[in-house]
C-alpha cells in the first residue's frame, strides 16, 4: 500500500527548525528548509546538527509511511552525516531514498544541497521498525 502524506507535515522538532516535505512516498522523500539566523552557528554557516536533523526526520517519516499500516513504529537508531560544503543563506534542499526496507530496519541515503543544487551533505540513516504499543482501555 503506497501512502502519500505530503499534506501531513512532520511536527515536533522538525517543525521547529522548519522542515517542509514537498513530496513523500516509501520510494523517496523531498523536502526543504529555509535558512534563517537561528539555524546558523556563530560563524554564519548552517549548523551541522540541522543537516543531521533533516536526514533523521526524512528517514523516519519515510519509514513511517511504509510501516504504520501494519501497526508498526519507526525510530532512528543510526545517523552518519558527512559535511561537504557550507550553506549560509537561501533554502536547504534534501532528497531521501530508501536503500533497504527490511522487517526490523530500513536504511536511507539522504543528499542535502543548497539552492544552486550543489551537494552540501550526505547522510545514511538506519531506522528501527518496531511493534506499536497496545493501546490502553
Amino acid at each position: 500500500m503506497e501512502l502519500d502524506l505530503v499534506d501531513q507535515q512532520p511536527g515536533g522538532f522538525d517543525a521547529l527548525y522548519g522542515l517542509e516535505v514537498t513530496d513523500a512516498s516509501t520510494d523517496g522523500i523531498t523536502a526543504r528548509v529555509p535558512v534563517r539566523d537561528e539555524l546558523k552557528q556563530p560563524f554564519g554557516l548552517v549548523h551541522g546538527g540541522v543537516y543531521a536533523a533533516i536526514a533523521e526526520g526524512l528517514a523516519s517519516f519515510g519509514t513511517v509511511l511504509g510501516v504504520m499500516a501494519g501497526g508498526k513504529l519507526a525510530m532512528g537508531i543510526s545517523n552518519h552525516t558527512s559535511f561537504l560544503r557550507p550553506i549560509t543563506e537561501g533554502v536547504i534542499h534534501a532528497r531521501a531514498v530508501p536503500r533497504h526496507k527490511g522487517r526490523t530496519t530500513w536504511v536511507w541515503e539522504i543528499e542535502i544541497s543548497d539552492q544552486d543544487q550543489r551537494l552540501c551533505a550526505l547522510s545514511r540513516v538506519t531506522v528501527a521498525v518496531r511493534d506499536a504499543p497496545a493501546s490502553s482501555p
